[in-house]
């Protein structure tokens, strides 16, 4: 029953929009569905090890540090705003075909990916306080949360799955140059706009 509730609750906090939404629909709107399934896998791999970190206790190294924290915080802030700032300047340039945003390969999709889940500290405190909540009593807690994160990441992959699907079938028209540019300036102020979020928010 415990993972029922978690399932729901899993749906609910991977339909609302942030940094992997804003990352894996940019990759799939630039080098098509391979790239966004990249992004996504490397988002979810992210996603794991911060569960795996969570299972262990590790995570609550990072919370507690306020040091580590901002550390990581400003790493993740940077990122962001790098990323935004290139899909800024390739509006500037304008989007290039398919067949060239392709060609560096699903790899820097990957690495967007994984980078951007790692380099949120939120992710870490969101593992910490999110996965717990669902742990019966009596239960072995390392073990219950790594079957939790794998929960979560299947949802994930599930649900960005379905996304990207979404964009792909829509790509005649998302794949017009004026279309494309214009979706590269909104992913743009995006990023920088959340990378600058992170940066100024606290815990």
């Amino acid at each position: 029953m415990y993972l029922l509730a978690f399932a729901g609750a899993c749906v609910l906090v991977a339909m609302v929009p942030g940094v992997s939404t804003a990352i894996i629909l940019r990759q799939t709107l630039r080098a098509g569905r391979g790239s966004g399934m990249a992004a996504t896998l490397g988002n979810e791999t992210g996603i794991l090890l911060w569960g795996l970190a969570a299972a262990f206790g590790l995570s609550a190294l990072l919370v507690a540090s306020q040091v580590a924290y901002d550390v990581m915080r400003v790493i993740g802030a940077v990122v962001l705003v790098v990323m935004g700032a290139q899909a800024l300047w390739q509006a500037r340039k304008g989007a290039p075909p398919a067949e060239v945003a392709t060609a560096p390969g699903w790899r820097g999709a990957y690495l967007a990916g994984v980078g951007t889940c790692l380099a949120n500290p939120k992710a870490a405190v969101f593992a910490m306080s999110f996965l717990p909540q669902f742990v019966p009593a009596g239960q072995n807690v390392p073990v219950t949360l790594v079957t939790l994160a794998v929960v979560w990441v299947l949802i994930d992959l599930l649900w960005y799955g379905l996304l990207i699907w979404a964009v792909a079938k829509a790509k005649d028209w998302l794949g017009r140059p004026a279309v494309r540019r214009r979706l590269e300036q909104i992913s743009g102020v995006v990023l920088i706009g959340l990378g600058v979020r992170l940066v100024v928010e606290s815990r």
